[in-house]
């Protein structure tokens, strides 16, 4: 007894009669009873009554009926599983980032990574929290001086802050001297030239 044997039990008894089951297989009526009297031997018991027209499964026709029709199913689910496969990566990415350098910075990236895979679906969270990840976050994007330390971090490069003040601000308070002046009103006690003055830093 082998699957195509099972295969064929399971179309018979689905057809309800040798016809309808050689019309499913493209076979002929007499190829169908041909192979069903050599399953039938094989098993040693009759599978199936038999009426002119109608074909019934006895009680072991029925349970390798049940086995045949599971075996079907998961052939089925291990051809949609490899189909699936085949059509390139799938699943669910969480990644949270910095709201404003996720909006303005990442978003094309964002938007490129799922045309090239559109088979992965991202849920991006735009937040600036630099606690500890949600449960749902797989990735997560910080401007941070360093990583904490239980988190495994790798270093995507350099973030450039500038400060910028405009003519009528350093015209009205001075031209800050550190970032930290413009909190306490401490200006530089010089004149500002120019239309629009900044200051700029480094972080990561």
């Amino acid at each position: 007894m082998d699957l195509a044997s099972l295969t064929l039990l399971v179309d018979i008894i689905d057809s309800g009669n040798l016809s309808q089951a050689a019309r499913k297989l493209k076979m002929t009526r007499a190829n169908v009873s041909y192979h069903l009297a050599q399953l039938e031997k094989a098993a040693g018991v009759q599978l199936v009554h038999r009426t002119t027209r109608r074909v019934e499964p006895t009680e072991v026709g029925l349970r390798l009926y049940q086995h045949g029709l599971s075996i079907q199913n998961e052939m089925r689910a291990a051809q949609e599983t490899i189909a699936n496969l085949s059509q390139g990566l799938q699943g669910r990415v969480g990644i949270s980032v910095p709201s404003g350098y996720g909006q303005l910075v990442m978003s094309g990236w964002l938007i490129e990574f799922k045309r090239l895979y559109p088979g992965i679906v991202l849920d991006v969270l735009f937040e600036n929290r630099a606690d500890n990840l949600r449960d749902d976050v797989d990735i997560a994007i910080r401007i941070l001086p360093e990583p904490p330390p239980s988190l495994v971090a790798r270093h995507l490069g350099d973030v450039h802050y500038v400060a910028c003040a405009s003519r009528e601000y350093v015209q009205a308070q001075g031209l800050p001297c550190t970032l930290e002046a413009p909190r306490v009103r401490r200006p530089c006690r010089r004149r500002a030239r120019g239309p629009g003055y900044r200051a700029g830093r480094s972080g990561k």
